[in-house]
């Protein structure tokens, strides 16, 4: 390990792309606590304060929503514009068009991505505004109290500012997948999370080291801590496992063949950012308007369905992972480019004709590991949920519990997936460096 870690601090490409990375992380995380301009948002904390639906979209904003600062909204539409194009994509020809057309293609997806997360910010913004009763005479600083009346000067204002500082964000995130390492939008992702765990730990300890300290409450604690790092090495296992499929050639020998590697999760830790992403949007909703969710009524059955701590919330949760998890394996592996590649090449996978029959072959193959996959992601989704409603946790407890499970996941995915370019860019100067000489 320690050679790696030398091999890797002697090449000075990737040295310089960790501390691009670092760096734009930095200006992230400064950026969550400038707070928005003219703006006294005391008031707005103590309403975020005082809101469990706010945590998720808090833990990926990196703490900007508690803030109200210029990245209130962090990445969340990003995220949530980068699901409904690629949603899209199903029923518009011309999307779909782009998607098979490599690089140029990805381009111009991109591109409509970026404007659809100006406009979805927009609303976002506007929404989380209204929600929390931003009046004009509770948040402006003192000295603008008298235009009080150009409320929607006001409400615009701000909306813009919140809009620019997702903007702004999206730009950073793009920086970290040009000139950095690792996938700029869930480094940030992680990045956030990372910044919130303090907080996480210290409702764990509040729960069973606190006033109530005893015996039981100190085992109960040593199990949770445990539980996490059980989860952790689940991860670090099921991330790292692949399924190798042989390959032959036509005019080699038997001896000579290859093979393809298809990982056990081939989707990384989109389906769990997409599902909590998407699980997040209506019960923020709910949220920021301060609407009931303990009566019957149209925020009833929001938080009955889309709160993942709910029977049929729990549900939908499960399914729109698994639903991630084999919409993105077949779009990483698609079954279809691999066997035109393989007929290319006069290869062929032993036991199966080229054409047709590979393909078929491949999609099964590609559909039994990727229901393993996300019977994974599932189940370590779901315990952090189920152990916070045996152990009965107050809201705010259940809240940190859950997140931490679904953060576990993608923090550990994406440090394992950085660590995998790191070693394979530090592979690559070793070939150029061979060739060179």
């Amino acid at each position: 390990m320690f050679e790696k870690l030398k091999k890797v601090l002697s090449n000075r490409e990737i040295v310089i792309k960790i501390i691009v990375t670092f760096a734009i992380l930095l200006v992230f995380k400064v950026g969550t606590y400038i707070p928005i301009p003219l703006v006294s948002t005391t008031s707005i904390r103590q309403v975020i304060a005082g809101n469990d639906f706010l945590s998720v979209l808090n833990a990926f904003s990196g703490g900007g929503l508690s803030n109200f600062s210029i990245l209130a909204l962090g990445i969340s539409p990003y995220i949530t514009s980068s699901i409904i194009v690629q949603m899209l994509q199903l029923v518009i020809p011309k999307l779909k068009e782009w998607s098979e057309q490599g690089e140029v293609g990805k381009v111009k997806t991109n591109r409509v991505t970026r404007y659809v997360t100006i406009a979805l910010a927009m609303v976002q913004a506007l929404v989380l505004i209204f929600g929390l009763g931003a009046k004009p005479e509770n948040v402006l600083v003192d000295s603008l109290i008298q235009y009080k009346n150009f409320y929607w000067a006001f409400y615009l204002y701000m909306a813009v500012v919140i809009t620019a500082g997702s903007a702004f964000t999206m730009w950073l995130a793009d920086l970290i997948t040009r000139h950095g390492i690792g996938n700029g939008s869930s480094m940030i992702i992680a990045a956030g999370i990372i910044s919130s765990v303090p907080a996480m730990f210290t409702t764990l300890s509040n729960k069973y080291l606190g006033a109530n300290v005893s015996p039981a409450n100190i085992t109960l604690f040593i199990l949770v801590i445990v539980l996490y790092i059980a989860m952790i090495l689940a991860v670090v296992f099921f991330e790292g496992s692949v399924r190798k499929i042989p390959v032959q050639y036509a005019n080699r020998q038997a001896s000579q063949g290859s093979d393809i590697p298809i990982k056990l999760n081939s989707a990384n830790v989109i389906p769990v950012i997409f599902a909590s992403t998407l699980m997040s949007i209506p019960m923020t909703i709910v949220g920021v308007m301060g609407l009931s969710t303990s009566t019957s009524g149209a925020a009833f059955w929001i938080n009955q369905i889309f709160s993942n701590t709910q029977p049929i919330g729990m549900a939908v949760y499960v399914i729109l992972i698994v639903f991630f998890s084999f919409f993105y394996s077949f779009m990483t592996v698609d079954p279809d480019k691999i066997s035109d590649n393989l007929d290319k090449q006069g290869a062929y996978i032993p036991g199966y004709r080229p054409g047709e029959d590979t393909k078929v072959q491949l999609s099964k193959m590609l559909f039994r590991i990727t229901l393993i996959g996300a019977t994974y992601l599932v189940i370590v989704a779901l315990i952090p949920i189920i152990v916070s409603t045996v152990f009965q946790f107050s809201s705010t407890e259940a809240s940190a519990i859950t997140i931490g499970g679904t953060s576990l996941i993608i923090v550990v995915g994406v440090a394992i997936e950085t660590f995998r370019q790191i070693e394979t860019a530090s592979e690559t100067k070793d070939y150029k460096g061979f060739l060179d000489e």
